[in-house]
């Protein structure tokens, strides 16, 4: 089975979490910098779960109509 567009963006979001592990943790340290990545980064997070939302709204009206069709 080839990857989902779903799968695909789910693997993108933990990847981003995965990659503000260590600004998070400078962050906690008292690192202003890392804070400000790391802010950077959830707004990237926040953005990726957006798509992710939409990308399974889409497939479930895209079911749901396959459906009635039939």
């Amino acid at each position: 089975m080839s990857d989902s567009p779903v799968l695909s963006k789910w693997n993108e979001l933990k990847s981003l979490v995965e990659s503000l592990e260590a600004d998070v943790e400078k962050n906690a340290r008292g690192v202003a910098a890392a804070g400000v990545r790391t802010r950077k980064g959830l707004r990237q997070i926040q953005n990726c779960s957006k798509e992710l939302v939409k990308l399974t709204i889409e497939l479930e009206k895209a079911v749901k109509a396959e459906k009635s069709s039939q």
